[in-house]
């Protein structure tokens, strides 16, 4: 199967950009490794995708934890067999108190999804009499959502020449900058993590301010 090969590829390029990143210092790293949409796909695709999860968790993790990275799963995990819950379960407990990069995988996970989550949880406070709807306010909504405790995005890099965000991390993406590379993701390594990282450095970022009020903030 066309599709499935292509992951079991992609996971060599999984570990040289974790590598790359860890070696760059970068702080959190987020992969969207199966999305909300994917159960969409063939059973069969489906089936072996999540064999080869359960695989990576049960041969990655203890290298990830040697290395001091700290691993977390956003998304909707209830949605995964059992089997796969409780190794994501006991990787997050192995990994918790790492202090090297903090490596994030999305899976069954949605921008919708996400913002969604966020609503209801303030919803049942609201209905808790924890708080008022009046209180709800954009950093009511952002503690809410994933990596609400990492910083802003501030990098999205899109590998296969496509140019979408995919329902990946909608609210976190409001300021981050894109990186489109024409590369499919299993030929994606280490050197071209870094030339996206170069290019970022580039960029002025403005956050809705001028360029007069940038450079002065630079004074």
């Amino acid at each position: 199967m066309a599709g499935v090969r292509g992951h079991r590829a992609g996971v060599d390029a999984v570990r040289s950009v974790i590598r790359r990143a860890a070696e760059r210092d970068v702080e959190t790293l987020t992969l969207f490794a199966f999305s909300s949409e994917n159960w969409k796909r063939p059973v069969g695709e489906v089936n072996a995708l999540m064999e080869l999860f359960l695989i990576a968790l049960k041969r990655e993790v203890k290298k990830l934890h040697e290395h001091g990275i700290r691993l977390s799963v956003i998304g909707a995990r209830e949605g995964f067999p059992s089997s796969i819950q409780q190794y994501i379960a006991r990787a997050e407990h192995l990994t918790r108190d790492n202090r090297g990069l903090h490596l994030v995988i999305a899976a069954n996970y949605g921008g919708h999804w996400d913002i969604t989550q966020a609503a209801r949880h303030l919803a049942e406070r609201v209905e808790a009499g924890e708080l008022h709807a009046s209180d709800i306010d954009e950093q009511a909504i952002g503690r809410e959502i994933c990596l609400a405790d990492d910083p802003p995005v501030d990098l999205c890099i899109r590998t296969s020449g496509e140019q979408r965000i995919s329902n990946f991390l909608l609210w976190q993406l409001a300021y981050a900058e894109f990186y489109f590379s024409p590369l499919l993701w299993p030929d994606f390594d280490g050197d071209a993590f870094d030339l996206a990282l170069e290019d970022f450095c580039r960029r002025q970022r403005r956050f809705g301010m001028t360029d007069e009020q940038i450079e002065a903030q630079g004074a």
